[in-house]
């Protein structure tokens, strides 16, 4: 099996490294492999979603009201 590292999925998914290894470290990434300080990363794996919150009172609406 092949494997990708941090920079090399990050450039293929367009995020950032910190964001890849926040996704290595908490177990949302399948297949991963970590030697020492370095994550092996399924090279065939495709982008994760996006489970960060995108909803919620301290988003502004786009007219820029608060919801309330």
């Amino acid at each position: 099996m092949d494997y990708m590292t941090i920079r090399e999925a990050a450039e293929k998914w367009n995020l950032g490294i910190r964001r890849v290894q926040f996704m290595c470290e908490s177990g949302r990434l399948d297949g991963v492999k970590r030697f020492g300080h370095a994550w092996a990363i399924p090279a065939d794996m495709d982008k994760p979603s996006d489970a960060r919150v995108k909803h919620g009172k301290y988003i502004k609406k786009k007219d820029g009201a608060d919801n309330d």
